[in-house]
């Protein structure tokens, strides 16, 4: 690193001007201006972006980072080979980490922030990417933001989490739709945490009508974060600019706050019905808010999108950036059409289609192009499917969330605050979006976006329901993810939960941290309550149904890009193959005990759950996991099922001593077994026609797995969509004998009529 001045690297707020933005980023120099402008911003600091660049460099990782990023900006819709690159990407931002230098810089930036406060301060350290909060683009909550952040090592930390945050594949989306192309780099800004008892947004303009007599506020109590990120319904007024008086008020629904808790860590309170729907600001309160932005967009000489925060009763602006897209036009009505939700007029526009109800941004593969994109909230994970949404409601947020501003600069027509949308509009329903009503109302409204084709008839859990469904002697599962959909998909014709994945669940117990990250600072203990709950959620919703719970299966590559990762995994060529499943379990038998209790405590209200060990490849490794189990409290447990997942062929071999050891179940990776039977990387493009689960030597290994199952007694499933897709895959395994498949929910009705005619084909020929 070049020996330069310490303005060259970290310069306090108050020095900032809109001159500074390539050096400080938007949000920074535009905290300078308000400063600038008189305006109460609380004191802080920025790390300007060649602390960034000349981390990476002293660190040997700039050359790769651009190399990659060029790859990432081209690889279109291929999210699987994005997310890869990304990976790498992040890790090795944080394998460079802050050079010695900066760190030095920065750490004593920081103490004079603390002398001058005090003591120690909290501060919030916020991203602020080159381009980021700019007039041509907003970045809304793209890059990382860390609230409540204190203490030297933790700043640090921080620091990098937002440098890392360069490379999501939501970021890297981002730049390629807004034409981006140069290699990224990145301010921070450390600003002292205002403790806020109520905080929120202030438009100058009406971003869903382009009206510039009016200032557009959102409050609600607690951190700002519940408004932008929309998770509460805000309260919104609308203040007259030139008089500040109110125009309209509507008072939102605030079920919970976020605040500093006792760990020093963000904590969410929730309100009582009465505070949930209570007015969060009064008239001087409001009156000032409107002031300080007027002031911001006086100063900055166009129409502001400003974060306000009031603690101990005084007003603070913590964020102003130009609002990024101004200037529409009024709707056609709708009278003649029935409203099915109404909510907040976030991005103008009308767009007709079919209804897809997302649970998460792991989902949006489900939305076809043109389809209407309904979700409880999103965050900016979802950008890739709203890109390919018609329009887009939402149950929570108001019109400075993240749905609402990304939809607005995407031109997407978008809802929000419609608080049951995902209840009331169901998959596949023909609906109108009207952005600038803010109604959704049925049937098309002029001329429909999209090509409307009936798929049959909508149950009321949003799903298409066969006609009738016939009963089968072979079982019909459902593989699951997230606890939020065990309710709806429960209420289905199935036979229980043939796959309940960990993963999902355990990324959000984990909080995007590494398990031994959490037992190194003693909160295992969370992580464990954490997954009883999901766990007991599905096992309650199915019972007295089975679940099988597979445990977890993240490989190193993935396990390496949760913070913390990078200590504790190793680097593999090939972690497809690597350390994973069962073997792990035997190496690391204190993280599997953790995973055991946690079962051990739902089976204690649920005795439905079953566990499965996935990828076993050895007699060895199998027989010290489940004496692992033995010994646990969920092995003590009676009626316990176990259960292994065949994915590796060794199976075969291995199946009638695995029996022999007490397994009872078998659950054919059909995905996984296809893989390493013909020797082809599933997710490859380009040996695509090579991937084959009808391929005769893997039908062979699964019918000797079924057989094996048949003639000792236990019970055989295969997990995967080929039965639902495929009616000779369903025939053969109906031949087989097997005991059940496990698909996704959204193809249980139609795997069922598949399995049925096999069956029927099956007995007419029998009797013949």
């Amino acid at each position: 690193m070049d020996i330069r001045s310490k303005d060259a690297y970290v310069r306090d707020i108050s020095a900032l001007t809109i001159d500074d933005a390539e050096e400080a980023g938007g949000k920074g120099a535009n905290m300078g201006e308000l400063v600038a402008a008189g305006l109460p911003v609380p004191p802080g600091f920025v790390l300007l972006r060649d602390c960034y660049r000349d981390s990476m460099g002293s660190g040997g990782v700039a050359a790769d980072l651009s190399t990659l990023h060029r790859e990432a900006l081209d690889t279109g819709s291929d999210t699987g080979r994005l997310n890869q690159l990304c990976e790498q990407m992040q890790s090795l931002v944080q394998k460079a980490g802050v050079d010695d230098a900066v760190r030095d810089l920065v750490l004593e930036a920081y103490r004079e922030l603390g002398a001058a406060a005090g003591g120690e301060v909290v501060v919030a350290v916020r991203s602020s990417a080159t381009g980021e909060d700019g007039a041509d683009a907003s970045f809304a909550g793209m890059n990382a933001t860390i609230t409540n952040v204190a203490g030297e090592e933790n700043l640090l930390e921080a620091v990098n989490r937002c440098w890392m945050s360069l490379f999501s594949p939501r970021v890297i989306t981002y730049r390629a739709t807004r034409g981006f192309t140069a290699d990224p780099a990145m301010a921070v800004v450390v600003q002292q945490m205002v403790n806020s008892e109520k905080a929120g947004v202030a438009f100058t303009a009406d971003p869903s009508t382009g009206a510039r007599d009016r200032v557009v506020i959102e409050g609600a109590y607690g951190l700002g974060e519940v408004v932008v990120s929309g998770e509460v319904e805000p309260d919104t007024y609308i203040v007259a600019k030139e008089t500040l008086a109110p125009l309209d008020i509507r008072i939102g629904h605030k079920a919970f706050k976020i605040v500093r808790g006792s760990d020093g860590h963000d904590a969410n309170v929730d309100l009582d019905d009465a505070t949930a729907d209570s007015r969060v600001l009064d008239e001087s309160e409001l009156r000032a808010i409107a002031e300080l932005a007027v002031a911001a967009e006086r100063h900055n000489g166009c129409p502001q999108d400003t974060e306000w925060a009031i603690s101990a009763g005084r007003t603070y602006l913590v964020q102003a950036r130009p609002i990024t897209t101004l200037g529409h036009t009024a709707p056609p009505a709708t009278d003649e059409h029935i409203v099915l939700a109404r909510g907040l007029a976030a991005a103008p526009g009308t767009a007709s289609g079919k209804v897809r109800v997302l649970q998460s941004p792991e989902e949006g593969h489900r939305l076809q192009e043109g389809e209407i994109l309904v979700a409880q909230m999103t965050n900016p994970d979802w950008l890739p499917t709203i890109r390919r949404a018609a329009a887009l409601v939402t149950d929570t947020g108001g019109m400075t969330c993240h749905a609402a501003i990304v939809a607005r600069e995407l031109g997407v027509p978008c809802v929000v605050g419609a608080r049951t949308a995902t209840r009331d509009l169901h998959d596949s329903t023909v609906v109108t979006v009207n952005g600038a009503r803010g109604e959704v109302v049925s049937g098309v409204v002029e001329t429909p976006t999209v090509s409307v084709t009936a798929r049959g008839p909508i149950s009321a859990d949003g799903f298409v329901a066969a006609p009738t469904s016939p009963a089968t002697g072979t079982r019909v599962y459902v593989n699951l993810a997230m606890p939020e959909t065990a309710e709806t998909v429960a209420a289905q014709d199935v036979d229980g939960v043939g796959l309940l994945r960990a993963e999902f669940m355990l990324t959000e117990a984990l909080g995007g941290r590494h398990p031994r990250d959490l037992i190194a600072h003693g909160e295992q203990g969370q992580l464990v309550d954490k997954m009883v709950a999901s766990v007991g959620r599905i096992a309650a919703a199915f019972a007295p149904r089975p679940v099988v719970y597979r445990a977890t299966d993240f490989r190193s590559n993935e396990f390496r890009g949760l913070a913390g990762g990078e200590v504790y995994e190793p680097v593999e060529h090939n972690p497809m193959i690597g350390y994973r499943g069962c073997y792990r379990y035997v190496k690391e038998p204190d993280l599997f005990a953790l995973e055991l209790e946690a079962l051990a405590r739902v089976r204690e209200q649920s005795p439905n759950v079953t566990l499965m060990i996935p990828f076993v490849r050895t007699r060895w490794e199998l027989e010290e996991c489940l004496s692992l189990v033995d010994a646990s409290p969920l092995g003590r447990q009676r009626g316990l099922h176990r259960w292994v997942m065949a994915e590796v062929p060794s199976v075969v071999h291995w199946l009638p001593e695995y029996i022999g050891m007490g397994v009872d179940g078998v659950s054919i990776g059909s995905n996984d077994l296809t893989q390493l039977v013909l020797g082809v990387d599933r997710d490859s493009d380009v040996c695509a026609e090579l991937f084959d689960e009808s391929d005769a030597a893997v039908l062979d290994a699964i019918g000797q797995i079924v057989g094996t199952a048949r003639r000792l007694g236990i019970t055989s499933s295969l997990c995967g969509q080929a039965p639902s897709t495929n009616p000779a895959f369903a025939e053969h395994l109906v031949r087989m004998g097997i005991t059940s498949v496990s698909v996704n929910p959204d193809a249980a009705a139609t795997t069922r009529r598949v399995i049925a005619a096999a069956e029927r084909r099956v007995l007419l020929e029998s009797v013949r």
